[in-house]
């Protein structure tokens, strides 16, 4: 009979809880805050050569001062489909065309829109807290059955659910500050 390995279902409930802040992270990057970014751009997507590519494949995206957004398009041919997929991909930027070169203005934030926008942090913060349940579930699910096979005794089965839950208090908590900071940069206060 095999043994139940603690180690590796830790470390996986680890690395799944770490993967649910690095995507609501991920997420919270593409916020506009009124600070120009180069992750601002990431979700924008270029058709080109017969199929859509990250514009970081197509282009160099940099920031040169805190309200502008710098992107250097490597092919002539490329200019027009990038600057149609800045404008189309919703951000609120209007980029200034210059030879290869984009320049784009970062607008201040009106009351109204930092309010949505803190909705919005809100909104992903609320699907990676249920992303994390869902690990913390499928953890006490796997001790269950680990328990139920022989693997693990009952003791044992409580202290590392006690774990797991600990493991989802400290995953729930580092999501619940990371929003909050989202929050406080969006409303500037």
């Amino acid at each position: 009979m095999a043994e139940f390995d603690v180690a590796a279902f830790k470390a996986d409930l680890e690395r799944r809880f770490a993967g649910a802040l690095d995507a609501f992270k991920h997420d919270l990057g593409g916020l506009r805050t009124g600070r120009a970014s180069v992750s601002l751009l990431d979700p924008v997507e270029v058709e080109v050569y017969g199929s859509r590519m990250p514009l970081t494949t197509v282009a160099t995206v940099t920031v040169p001062e805190s309200r502008m957004i710098v992107v250097n398009v490597w092919d002539k041919s490329n200019v027009n489909p990038v600057d149609k997929a800045i404008r189309a991909a919703g951000l609120g930027l209007n980029p200034i065309v210059d030879g290869q070169t984009l320049r784009l203005p970062i607008p201040d934030l009106t009351e109204e829109r930092r309010k949505e926008l803190a909705k919005l942090a809100s909104t992903y913060a609320e699907k990676a807290k249920i992303a994390a349940r869902n690990v913390r579930r499928d953890g006490m699910e796997t001790l269950k059955t680990a328990e139920k096979k022989g693997k693990i005794s009952q003791d044992d089965q409580k202290r590392h659910e006690a774990e797991v839950q600990k493991l989802t208090d400290k995953s729930v908590a580092d999501l619940d500050n990371a929003a909050a900071a989202k929050e406080k940069e969006i409303l500037g206060k």
